[in-house]
């Protein structure tokens, strides 16, 4: 049997590439990641930074059906979908609408509560291991409201997210305002997360997994995988700068997997991209104390070292289509609009990525073929960032044969063929 290079090739230096290939390092095998840009330069990069372990709700929801009129001519709302891609996403949309009823819904929600309520704790021992705790701020978030019907309905939902084990508190209008002072009067209420945190600056996390995986011998290339297919010894990885052998791969390119998957696997995967945006404001890192989150206007303000990062909104616009940075210009008047005085808009930078998105809003953490010799971790949609130290975990126990800590089953990719 031919002698490989590589146990494990890692396709994808994203964070649940890194993340994969410290964990994967640091239990013994011999790891080469390799992506066609430097580390963290995807999604990665301008992520909201928001460990989201409220976030147990699928996208999947029928309501969204009434709103692709809107969807399809606002250009600048929260959730949109080009009207010019609209043709290429009706597939994937049909899945969608298959996953709205009671008995998919429910089986998506059970899969996302089981990864987030793992999620905090694999972060912080994660981080402990390579020294990197002052990386994530443990202070929970906000969800803030302006109207008295909006209230209502989250203390509703608050109910529903305690019934499955989320910590929420509900919080009136002078609590929040001493928590977080400088709110415009008009925020009258919020619920408060305690149990979720947030990361100060997503590239140096990705960066400082990458200089922990390599301290433990990992090595990196930066080249682009074209294609790839399983040999009687392992897998043979074409890239642009030739060949790639290991006894195994691991598929972790987000939104960039489907055909990578499909040549190694042969099974077509549903995936598309949910588009997302920020504004970083480099003026502005003291203004919030916590990641707030506006349940009114859907968009989420984080501070971190570099400065406020506004994010949010869904636009499905496949991989290709330039990006609209308007979107991310009009997050500055959302989140002027929730305080006291304007925010400062000087040397304000904009940013769009490609969150990877299956229809049923659980990702693909497996390992499949022949002595499993293909693994996936891919398709986290935006809870890529709070699932990423959990599934690096997942994935080195089934890269080790071991049982895994949480049932796969709702991950499995058998569930798309």
């Amino acid at each position: 049997m031919e002698k490989m290079g590589h146990d494990i090739a890692i396709i994808g230096a994203g964070i649940i590439g890194c993340a994969c290939a410290y964990r994967l390092q640091q239990a013994g095998f011999r790891v080469v990641l390799l992506d066609k840009e430097a580390p963290g330069q995807g999604a990665s990069f301008g992520n909201a930074g928001h460990i989201a372990t409220e976030q147990i709700m699928p996208l999947a929801n029928p309501q969204m059906l009434t709103q692709i009129p809107s969807m399809l001519l606002d250009p600048l709302g929260p959730l949109r979908i080009d009207w010019r891609y609209f043709p290429r996403l009706m597939p994937w949309m049909l899945k969608l609408v298959a996953n709205m009823r009671a008995e998919a819904q429910q089986r998506s929600r059970a899969g996302l509560i089981q990864l987030n309520q793992a999620s905090l704790a694999a972060w912080k021992q994660l981080l402990a291991d390579m020294e990197g705790e002052n990386l994530m701020r443990h202070q929970g978030s906000l969800l803030v409201f302006e109207q008295a019907k909006t209230g209502e309905a989250l203390h509703q939902f608050a109910k529903t997210l305690a019934a499955n084990g989320v910590a929420v508190n509900p919080l009136a209008k002078k609590a929040l305002h001493q928590q977080v002072p400088g709110l415009s009067g008009g925020v009258i209420g919020a619920l408060d997360f305690p149990e979720t945190s947030h990361v100060v600056d997503p590239h140096r996390l990705v960066a400082r997994l990458m200089t922990a995986a390599q301290e433990l011998g990992m090595t990196y290339h930066q080249q682009e995988v074209t294609g790839g297919f399983v040999t009687d010894q392992g897998v043979e990885l074409t890239t642009t700068q030739g060949p790639v052998r290991a006894s195994r791969v691991l598929v972790a390119a987000g939104a960039f997997s489907q055909s990578l998957v499909y040549q190694l696997t042969d099974v077509n995967i549903p995936l598309d991209t949910e588009r997302g945006y920020h504004l970083m404001l480099p003026k502005e890192a003291d203004r919030i104390p916590v990641a707030v989150s506006s349940a009114e206007r859907r968009f989420i303000m984080t501070p971190m070292q570099g400065g406020l990062r506004l994010a949010g909104t869904v636009e499905f616009a496949g991989l290709d289509r330039p990006a609209n940075m308007a979107r991310a210009h009009r997050l500055a008047d959302l989140g002027d609009a929730l305080f006291e005085h304007p925010l400062d808009l000087a040397g304000a930078t904009p940013w769009m990525g490609c969150r990877p998105s299956l229809p049923d809003s659980l990702p693909i953490i497996d390992a499949v073929g022949p002595d499993l010799r293909v693994m996936l971790a891919l398709g986290h949609h935006h809870l890529g960032l709070t699932q990423a130290a959990i599934t690096a975990q997942l994935i080195t126990e089934l890269a080790r044969r071991q049982t895994p800590g949480l049932d796969l089953s709702a991950y499995r990719l058998s569930r798309f063929h």
